[in-house]
């Protein structure tokens, strides 16, 4: 045989080898500059709009903007764009049984709780209710400029928990489901309360009396209209004084910070907001209660100069609820107190799955090759 016909083994290795990492590297650099243009017109966007439309201070648009950023940064990672999919699914059902929680309540029909809230605070505070108690101490005509802070605390209720949720889906798969668990947890139980126990919130107490909401009315009539004139303040309490200039009634002023950065999208989409969701859905307060589990799952989670932050934060949301008519005293109470019992059975829980996952480590597998022969 002419051996000129045979290649020589290191020639046929050169030719099975060469050219197959390149396109690799090839798709692998594609897929990476990609992403970046990706990641960045996302960001583009994301600041184009909140230029031109403002912040986003709705919840949905948020976990748009979210999911979407991810979806972004997980091109070319294999199935992760899927994953993004599937695993922020939970947040977007809790989304959807808030919208849903109003219907299940008036088919339920229990009757909403007006004057016991109001009745709970006086006894806590001595006949005092601190809603109108702070309002005639601190409420001005014009909206001061701490009231901007307490805007910016109340609505990162719609935000924070979805950007920690983001970060750490980014950084740590487990705590991300641990967080997953203690959010819709949390949500879905007080969701199931609200369906229960309806309450109506300050605001709306102010705005009827006794005789408008007896018989416990869910939808009331008195609860659209404003709390000027209303005799003796309505089933809440009349302001005894108040700053010059301001107004002498309670009333809901949670998005009047706002109005200082003449940010009225933000304050728009607050009312439209407000207006959409079950508005006798006052106990627990899910705000001070998130507020608190979020609070509760980043204290060991973060260095130790954090931590007096995140205590400040809670109560922070706790004066704004009571001071802007949001919710009573007795309201933070019990949110804090559903957020306890939820992390106290998710902790509960977690240590059962470990112990019996360890008990299944620690039984010996059974020899099942059979006697030598």
């Amino acid at each position: 045989m002419d051996e000129s016909s045979i290649a020589p083994p290191r020639a046929v290795e050169q030719l099975d080898l060469s050219g197959l990492p390149e396109p690799v590297d090839k798709r692998a650099r594609r897929l990476t500059i990609l992403r970046r243009v990706a990641v960045l017109t996302w960001a583009v966007v994301i600041v184009y709009r909140t230029i031109t439309t403002g912040f986003a201070f709705n919840r949905e648009l948020v976990l748009l903007y979210i999911a979407t950023g991810l979806l972004a940064a997980s091109i070319g990672q294999g199935r992760k764009m899927l994953y993004v999919i599937r695993d922020w699914l939970p947040f977007a059902l809790v989304l959807i049984a808030y919208d849903l929680s109003r219907g299940a309540a008036d088919m339920i029909g229990r009757p909403t709780l007006w004057e016991w809230p109001v009745e709970v605070d006086r006894w806590l505070f001595a006949g005092t209710v601190p809603t109108v108690w702070l309002q005639e101490q601190l409420k001005q005509g014009h909206p001061p400029w701490w009231e901007i802070v307490l805007s910016c605390v109340y609505m990162s209720f719609f935000i924070l928990p979805y950007v920690v949720a983001g970060v750490l889906w980014l950084r740590d798969r487990e705590e991300w489901k641990a967080f997953v668990r203690l959010f819709v947890g949390l949500n879905f139980v007080g969701l199931l309360i609200y369906a229960l126990v309806p309450a109506a919130p300050p605001w709306a107490a102010a705005r009827c009396t006794p005789a408008d909401v007896a018989g416990g009315p869910a939808d009331a009539r008195c609860m659209f209209r404003s709390a000027r004139g209303v005799p003796d303040g309505g089933v809440l309490g009349a302001m005894q004084s108040s700053q010059d200039g301001a107004n002498p009634w309670i009333e809901r002023i949670v998005g009047r910070g706002w109005g200082n950065l003449n940010m009225h999208t933000a304050s728009a989409l607050l009312d439209a907001g407000q207006a959409s969701v079950n508005l006798v859905a006052a106990i627990p307060s899910l705000h001070a209660g998130m507020t608190a589990a979020i609070a509760a799952f980043l204290w060991h989670r973060v260095h130790g100069a954090w931590r007096p932050l995140l205590a400040a934060y809670v109560l922070m949301m706790a004066f704004t609820l009571v001071y802007t008519a949001e919710h009573y005293v007795i309201d933070i109470l019990l949110g804090w107190a559903l957020a306890a019992a939820v992390i106290l059975a998710l902790n509960r829980f977690d240590a059962r799955r470990r112990a019996s996952a360890s008990r299944r480590a620690t039984v010996p597998v059974p020899d099942r090759t059979g006697p030598d022969r």
